[in-house]
């Protein structure tokens, strides 16, 4: 079985009102690892993650989950979206029963699964994301940072291999959006591949195990961390700024204050370590 769990071949979306979003993308992504999407609104990098899970159908080219060529049948859909799942930017538009147990328990039953196992499977998500006590509450009463975290729970009841986050830090204060990334890794290591799109360079850099950068529709360019965001020219035509921790590293290094062999800081810490080392 390929390494790769989920892959896209030319694939390509125009929308009803003629606007081409996607053109030919190419794309493979490992089973397991952290992928971060990066570009400036409009790129195409959400209209990717609704064609990865069927929401959207390829004007042209296929999508590829698991080495078989996704079909667009009410089953193979169904079975799809059990394991691709996408909690989107904003959770008012993915949370709409009146409390929270109801909310999340609702994708599970849908899987026709005995009471004892939606009960079970409800309480391991709300306890993934920390609102197991929270389940009797009714959703309006909730924070937005409390909705995204039922939101991500409500995809986690359907046990997916693969969690798809649009843009999930926006609109969040620091504090909770170090709670959702470390969601992300809690997940991360239980198996899930876990792909997001975000705005926020600071996170693509220090979290990913791999990027993809996307404008006009396109991939510009993939790769580790380092590899792209070291590329300035890559950062200018994409709109996009250096990470702070490679760029105080990078100047570092330039200045001589630090071993130009040193190992790159992912983040704050190892930047902290290095500079306590050298300086």
């Amino acid at each position: 079985m390929s390494e790769y769990i989920l892959e896209t071949k030319d694939l390509s979306y125009e929308y009803p009102d003629g606007t081409k979003a996607l053109n030919n993308i190419n794309l493979k992504i490992e089973k397991g690892k952290k992928v971060s999407f990066v570009g400036v609104n409009g790129s195409g990098k959400s209209t990717v993650f609704l064609n990865f899970n069927g929401v959207l159908k390829p004007t042209k080219g296929n999508v590829i989950y698991k080495g078989s060529e996704v079909k667009y049948n009410q089953k193979a859909l169904l079975e799809l979206r059990r394991n691709v799942g996408i909690v989107f930017q904003d959770p008012e538009n993915q949370l709409f029963c009146a409390d929270v147990y109801q909310e999340v328990s609702f994708g599970a039953m849908n899987l026709k699964l005995k009471d004892d196992e939606v009960r079970s499977r409800v309480d391991e998500s709300l306890k993934n994301v920390e609102m197991l006590d929270y389940k009797d509450k009714a959703v309006h009463f909730l924070s937005y940072g409390q909705k995204k975290r039922v939101a991500i729970a409500d995809i986690l009841v359907m046990n997916p291999e693969i969690i798809v986050f649009d843009e999930p830090t926006s609109s969040l204060d620091p504090q909770h959006s170090k709670q959702i990334v470390k969601i992300f890794d809690q997940l991360n290591e239980k198996g899930i591949t876990v792909i997001l799109s975000t705005h926020d360079v600071e996170l693509a850099y220090s979290w990913s195990d791999y990027i993809i950068v996307m404008k006009d529709g396109e991939i510009f360019r993939e790769g580790t961390p380092y590899e792209v965001f070291s590329d300035d020219k890559l950062i200018k035509a994409c709109y996009l700024e250096k990470p702070l921790i490679l760029e105080v590293f990078e100047n570092l290094r330039k200045n001589g204050k630090i071993d130009y062999e040193a190992k790159v800081p992912k983040n704050k810490q190892e930047l902290f370590d290095i500079i306590n080392d050298n300086i």
